[in-house]
């Protein structure tokens, strides 16, 4: 197979979700259609040591919430797909925002109880804003929850997106039996627990054939009659290139947990999903049917298994093709790099690639060459845009609890803020370390994950502080005056860059204020 037919068979895409809207639950059965795994894992329940695949993290276990993006691949009707799925929790955006940049679509995952949240919000405001086209999953159908109509008009406000049902359901809750899936004209009846036979699946061109009452009984017949005419009146006819243009969202229901409506979403999803896009950097747009290879690191993660003390930097494929054992042109650090075992991934398990294509995201081996944001090429100058990097907003200070284990605490820290996860910064006056995140869960990962993976102890330590921003100037006089006169309020970052930490929103105007000549930067790209 060429170059041109493999990408053509790559559908890359993003699960996004509020925490519990069946995001993970979602992943397991699409990896289950595609036979990737054999059994779902109970993403709940802590007692089944089945875990769901995508959360390999010891602490995801526990807790039974994503907090690390996962990355899977499978093959399904010849097509190859992988997907990202995405920590739903707010304290851990900033991964599913880089995510995003790795992404050519999304699905986004909707609980009918809970209708549109706050964090959907976030993150489909950062998809519609570059165009990336969107599916919504109305999931958990088998319980009580919002009116149909009631929650696509929600969806509309909400969420700034213009829908198209392609499937609609018969009742909810107690009273759900199945969905019509208007895309393919078939009634797809309901049974719980995700016994779904072939007998379950009708073919229905006409909703006026009597035999329909007899299916689902004469009132549910006729209100699903009504609002299937309803939905032809009100809402625009679905094409693919409004799909694919982020003009207009088609809309499922279905019930992850039981397996229903997840086969109809992966197959119409194959069909109208859009093939790798071209992403843009600094320099120029670049297409995926491009000869030379081009990527994007938008992801780090030490530690994928513990036991190996193993770092990998998550690469997207923009261009070309990714070959093995191959020269390619680190922009940053302007050296080239040879990777002898590339990976592509099943969420944990690995597996050495001789090559990948554009669409593919897959793991290199990191000895701390790579950082957020970077980019491979075979020898162009060229900076990807779009990757995000955030002002912590929490503060703490760090104490090792365990002087014995100094050093494995310090290899610690300077690994897991690789990671994008957090910030440390060193105080220039006394040295102590300060730790900042943009939501609190990240301090509870960060101790965890230095006692389970390092065997490192520390206890944190309140910090009132506002902001942390990256201060540079042309001015050298001015540089050395602001450091003697805010020694106090300064420090540095990992990379020994100097940073004013600011106690308040008033001292920081202050400051800004009486030192003109300083640039003051939210985020350390600059």
């Amino acid at each position: 197979m060429d170059r041109l037919q493999e990408i053509a068979r790559r559908r890359t895409f993003g699960i996004v979700s509020h925490p519990d809207a069946g995001k993970t639950t979602l992943t397991e059965k699409l990896l289950l259609f595609g036979g990737a795994i054999q059994t779902a894992g109970a993403v709940k329940s802590n007692k089944i040591k089945k875990h769901a695949t995508s959360d390999f993290m010891e602490i995801e276990k526990q807790r039974g919430i994503s907090v690390a993006t996962s990355v899977m691949g499978f093959e399904y009707e010849d097509l190859q797909i992988n997907i990202l799925d995405t920590p739903g929790h707010k304290d851990f955006a900033e991964d599913t925002f880089r995510t995003l940049t790795a992404v050519d679509s999304v699905i986004v995952v909707i609980d009918v109880a809970k209708g549109v949240e706050e964090q959907t919000e976030k993150l489909v405001e950062v998809c519609r804003m570059r165009s990336t086209p969107i599916i919504v999953f109305i999931n958990k159908m088998d319980r009580e929850g919002l009116d149909a109509m009631d929650l696509l008009d929600e969806v509309e406000t909400k969420l700034g997106l213009k829908v198209r049902p392609l499937s609609w359901p018969i009742g909810m809750g107690s009273r759900f039996q199945g969905v019509y899936n208007m895309y393919e004209k078939k009634l797809c009846l309901f049974s719980p627990h995700g016994k779904q036979t072939e007998e379950d699946i009708l073919e229905f061109n006409d909703l006026s054939d009597p035999e329909l009452d007899k299916k689902i009984g004469e009132k549910p017949a006729d209100e699903l009659r009504g609002e299937v005419e309803i939905i032809e009146t009100v809402y625009p006819e679905f094409t693919v290139e409004k799909y694919r243009s982020g003009e207009l969202s088609p809309v499922f229901f279905g019930s992850a947990v039981n397996n229903f409506g997840v086969k109809e979403l992966l197959d119409c999803f194959i069909e109208i999903a859009p093939t790798p896009r071209e992403r843009e950097t600094e320099e120029r747009v670049v297409r995926p049917e491009e000869e030379k290879f081009s990527g994007f690191i938008f992801k780090i993660h030490a530690n994928m298994d513990p036991k190996h003390r193993d770092r990998i930097a998550f690469c997207r494929i923009v261009s070309g093709q990714f070959e093995r054992n191959t020269n390619y042109y680190h922009v940053r650090q302007g050296k080239n790099m040879k990777f002898s075992n590339p990976t592509s991934f099943m969420a944990s398990k690995k597996s050495v690639i001789d090559d990948a294509y554009p669409g593919d995201v897959i793991g290199l081996y990191d000895s701390g060459n790579f950082k957020i944001g970077d980019t491979l090429t075979e020898g162009e100058i060229l900076h990807f845009k779009g990757i995000p990097s955030f002002s912590p907003e929490q503060f703490r200070y760090v104490n090792n609890a365990d002087p014995m284990k100094t050093k494995q605490l310090n290899k610690g820290l300077f690994e897991l803020m690789d990671e994008g996860l957090a910030q440390l910064f060193t105080k220039e006056d006394n040295n102590r370390k300060i730790i900042g995140t943009v939501g609190a869960l990240q301090f509870d990962v960060i101790q965890y994950r230095l006692e389970h993976e390092y065997g490192a102890s520390c206890r944190y330590e309140p910090v009132h502080l506002h902001k942390a921003c990256w201060v540079t100037s042309t001015d050298a006089e001015a540089m050395r005056e602001f450091i003697s006169r805010r020694k106090k309020d300064l420090a540095r970052d990992k990379h020994v860059r100097l940073v004013y930490l600011a106690e308040t929103a008033w001292s920081l105007r202050t400051v800004q204020e009486a030192h003109p000549k300083i640039n003051f930067h939210l985020s350390d790209e600059h």
